[in-house]
């Protein structure tokens, strides 16, 4: 029996060289621009998924932790956008708690809403707040499997101290989606195992 795996989770060079880790990005529509841009590149290197995300310094509105989708180029179908950008800026950081302790808040910004999973990542991050581009009904319109979550998860974040905005850039986050849908992107869900429910 094969043992000691290693797990790596390794950016493509080309986000070093597309993100400025010195600039600030003060609105929130400034903050989903750069997930978009990533999400469109990473579309166009035909290095993953079309999703997008980042972990943004409340304090200085720089980036700390950029992520795309690295799902097929990883064999990972954890590697999300907002897992990897969680994960880059922990690695950053150098702590695995983004901020929750107020010491320096971060804010996560996804190009689409999160799925089941990076919901249930977003509180144990510690970051702030949420900012959300495109719907899970817009993942789910080009055939994306979102996962059960609750009608009411804002109000659950929310409840946890987690500041919520939706629709920021939404036309344009679904546009990534569908342009990703055009160019024959794969559609990489796990074997269906039955309906799943859109919301639980």
């Amino acid at each position: 029996m094969t043992t000691g795996f290693e797990f790596t989770c390794t950016l493509p060079e080309w986000v070093h060289d597309h993100v400025d880790f010195d600039r600030p990005y003060p609105t929130a529509e400034d903050k989903m621009r750069v997930v978009l841009d990533l999400a469109m590149r990473n579309i166009a290197e035909q290095h993953g998924g079309p999703f997008g995300a980042a972990v943004f310094d409340d304090t200085t509105d720089r980036v700390i932790g950029p992520g795309v989708n690295l799902v097929i180029p990883s064999s990972n179908p954890t590697a999300h956008a907002e897992i990897v950008a969680i994960a880059v800026a922990g690695a950053r950081l150098g702590q695995y708690d983004l901020g929750a302790d107020g010491s320096r808040p971060t804010t996560l910004v996804a190009s689409t809403e999160p799925c089941a999973m990076c919901l249930g990542a977003t509180p144990w991050s510690g970051v702030s707040t949420l900012i959300v581009g495109a719907r899970d009904e817009d993942a789910r319109a080009i055939g994306f499997d979102e996962g059960s979550k609750p009608d009411d998860w804002v109000a659950y974040l929310e409840g946890r101290g987690i500041g919520v905005q939706l629709d920021v850039l939404r036309d344009e986050a679904a546009d990534v989606l569908r342009e990703y849908m055009r160019t024959g992107g794969e559609i990489y869900n796990a074997t269906d195992t039955g309906e799943i429910p859109p919301d639980a």
